[in-house]
């Protein structure tokens, strides 16, 4: 193993140990639908390393021997991951399964039918915060969330509201998937020097604490992923590290989830 990229990261943190300054690190992990190894193997690790899950799961292909699956997984916090996880997007566009091109009604009607399918299976163990598929979602689409019942929005790093607004911005920052070099989990030295980096750029541009999200795909990872991973969240035993129950980073609107069905 190459201890260099290791070693530059617990220097980056050192550095924010002596600034008195923290790094809230949250995980995100996408696609769930059903019970498998690779959803038992995601649970051990965060029993492991006491990192609480961000879990988002496929409302129309979940399958109801999850439900009995995650209750014997409590520190995996499902969420709303798009509807049918469909790609909508005109040929020769990026995926996107609520691109702007499409009708706003007809983005709010599956929204919904999504959320509701999610609370008849999980009920209020559901959380409301919404990952749009790819990670893309038009923003005059995401502006309208926050009457949907959604209190945060999970993207990825560049993603920003649009002048209307929307809930809050939970955005991952670090993928541990190298997706175009064929779904595969990407090189440590690779992960680090780009999670350093970006340590480094809020260290000196931003002031106190900050957030960052590590994105995950627990189906999609081969040795690799799971090896980095591991020996990620052992790295981050840090005392410049704070590791964050994703269900924390958000206030539910309580009128909006008031008729949300429980679980049965």
């Amino acid at each position: 193993m190459n201890a260099a990229p290791w070693q530059a990261l617990t220097l980056e943190l050192d550095r924010w140990s002596a600034d008195s300054r923290t790094i809230g690190l949250w995980l995100r992990d996408d696609d769930a639908v059903a019970p498998s190894p690779a959803l038992d193997r995601l649970s051990g690790l965060a029993e492991r390393f006491a990192a609480p899950i961000l879990l988002a799961v496929i409302p129309l292909l979940a399958e109801p021997a999850l439900v009995a699956a995650l209750r014997g997984k409590p520190l995996l916090r499902p969420c709303q991951h798009g509807v049918i996880h469909r790609n909508h997007a005109p040929a020769g566009s990026k995926k996107s399964e609520f691109g702007p091109e499409r009708a706003a009604a007809d983005v709010d009607a599956e929204i919904a039918q999504g959320w509701q399918r999610l609370c008849d299976l999980l009920g209020d163990e559901a959380l409301p915060i919404f990952v749009p598929p790819w990670n893309r979602i038009g923003q005059d689409h995401a502006a309208r969330l926050g009457t949907l019942g959604f209190a945060g929005l999970s993207c990825f790093r560049d993603y920003r509201h649009g002048p209307r607004g929307g809930p809050r911005l939970l955005n991952t920052h670090v993928d541990i998937m190298d997706w175009h070099g064929g779904r595969i989990g990407r090189a440590a030295a690779d992960i680090l020097t780009e999670f350093t980096a970006l340590l480094a750029e809020k260290r000196q541009g931003d002031t106190g604490d900050v957030t960052m999200g590590l994105l995950l795909h627990h189906r999609d990872h081969d040795e690799t992923a799971w090896s980095v991973l591991s020996d990620f969240l052992r790295a981050a035993d840090h005392p410049a590290v704070r590791v964050i129950d994703p269900g924390t980073l958000i206030q539910p609107p309580a009128a909006a989830l008031q008729d949300v069905p429980r679980l049965r």
